[in-house]
C-alpha cells in the first residue's frame, strides 16, 4: 500500500514512516520540514502529494497546551484548516481510506467515580483551589474525593483548551468526509506519546520532553502541582504500530472509529520525572506546586477497544521506554 504520511518528518510521524516500511509499504511524506518545505494546508502541495497514493496517515499538526489563547489561530490554521484541505484533496483524488492523530485531550478530565455518587465528571478546577494546592477534582454532587479511572471511547468529549477543541474539531472534520464519501476514518487517540526523536526546548512539546531538556541542561526536572497527575505514558514504536494496524484492518465504511492509544498503564508525572532523572544519572526532580490552567488533573486510557478490533499491543515496557529516552 502506498500511504502518505502528513508530517513524516516529525517525531511521530518519522516513526510511523518507518513502521509503514518495515511492513512492506511505500510511504510519501509531507512535512513542512522536509526537503520541499511543503506544508499541508497547500492545496497544491497536497494534490501532488495524493498522486497514486491508497491511504493517507495525517499526522501533520501543531501540538502541546501552547499559550493560554495567544496561539488559537495558529492552532485552529495547522491543525484544522490543514484538515480540511488534506480531507477536500483526498475527496477529488479518490483516496478513501484516513488514519488520524488523534488525542486524548478531547476528554477533558479522565474518568471519575464518587463513593456515594457513581461516576461523575467534575467541571473545570478553579484558579482559588489551584493557588491553594487542592489539585484534586472533587464530585460535583457532593465535594467528596473522586477516584480516577481508565476513560473510554464512549466519553462525552470536553475540550479543556485550544490545542485540544482543534483536535476535537479535526475528529468532525473527518466523519463528515467519511460520511460524504464513503471512505474509511480512524482517530487513534494518543496518550502521553515519548521516545526518540521528541521535539525539544519549545513550549509546544510534552511533558517527557521538558524532564528530558532540562536534564541535557544539567538542570532538575520541575514538577507542576504535586506530581500526582495520572498519565498513560506509551512509546513512539508502540503508537507507529498502531498507526500501521489501523491502515492494514477493514474498518467501517462512512464513519469515524475513534480507539484510545495508551500502554494501559497509567503513572504519574511525578514518576515519570523521577524514572527519567535516575535513568540520566540526576539531577533530581523538584516539585514546585506551580500549574498550568489548561492542564487536567487525572487522564488514562482504556484501550481495550483498539487491542480487540486491530489485535495491537504495546510493547514497549515503561521502565526500558524510559531508560532508552533518557540516553536518546
Amino acid at each position: 500500500m502506498r500511504v502518505l504520511v502528513t508530517g513524516g518528518a516529525g517525531f511521530i510521524g518519522s516513526h510511523v514512516v518507518e513502521a509503514l516500511a518495515g511492513g512492506g509499504h511505500e510511504p510519501v511524506v509531507l512535512d513542512v520540514r522536509g526537503p520541499a518545505g511543503e506544508d499541508v494546508r497547500n492545496p497544491e502541495a497536497v494534490g501532488r502529494a495524493l498522486r497514486g497514493v491508497d491511504a493517507v496517515c495525517h499526522q501533520a499538526a501543531m501540538v502541546g497546551l501552547g499559550n493560554g489563547v495567544a496561539d488559537a489561530a495558529e492552532y485552529v490554521s495547522h491543525n484544522d484548516l490543514g484538515t480540511a484541505v488534506l480531507l477536500t484533496a483526498m475527496a477529488r483524488a479518490g483516496v478513501r481510506r484516513l488514519v488520524l492523530a488523534g488525542s486524548m485531550v478531547v476528554y477533558g478530565e479522565g474518568r471519575y467515580e464518587c463513593a456515594a455518587h457513581g461516576v461523575v465528571r467534575p467541571g473545570p478546577r478553579a484558579v482559588p483551589d489551584l493557588d491553594a494546592g487542592r489539585f484534586e477534582p472533587v464530585c460535583p454532587e457532593c465535594g467528596r474525593e473522586l477516584l480516577p479511572g481508565l476513560v473510554g471511547e464512549d466519553a462525552p468529549a470536553d475540550p479543556r483548551n485550544v490545542y485540544a477543541t482543534t483536535k476535537l474539531a479535526q475528529e468532525h472534520l473527518a466523519a463528515a468526509w467519511a460520511r460524504s464519501t464513503g471512505g474509511s476514518a480512524v482517530s487513534l487517540r494518543y496518550h502521553n506519546v515519548y521516545g526518540p526523536r521528541m521535539p525539544r526546548d519549545t513550549p509546544y512539546a510534552g511533558v517527557a520532553s521538558f524532564f528530558r531538556s532540562a536534564l541535557a541542561r544539567g538542570e532538575a526536572p520541575r514538577v507542576f502541582e504535586d506530581g500526582g497527575q495520572r498519565r498513560d505514558f506509551v512509546h513512539v514504536r508502540d503508537v507507529a504500530a498502531a498507526n500501521v494496524a489501523a491502515l492494514e484492518a477493514d474498518t467501517a465504511r462512512g464513519v469515524l472509529t475513534a480507539y484510545n492509544t495508551g500502554s494501559g498503564e497509567p503513572h504519574t508525572v511525578g514518576e515519570m520525572a523521577r524514572s527519567l532523572a535516575a535513568a540520566h544519572g540526576g539531577p533530581d526532580p523538584v516539585v514546585t506546586g506551580e500549574y498550568r490552567l489548561g492542564d487536567v488533573r487525572h487522564i488514562t486510557a482504556d484501550s481495550a477497544r483498539l487491542r480487540a478490533d486491530l489485535g495491537w499491543t504495546p510493547r514497549v515496557a515503561f521502565e526500558a521506554g524510559v531508560r532508552e529516552f533518557a540516553r536518546a
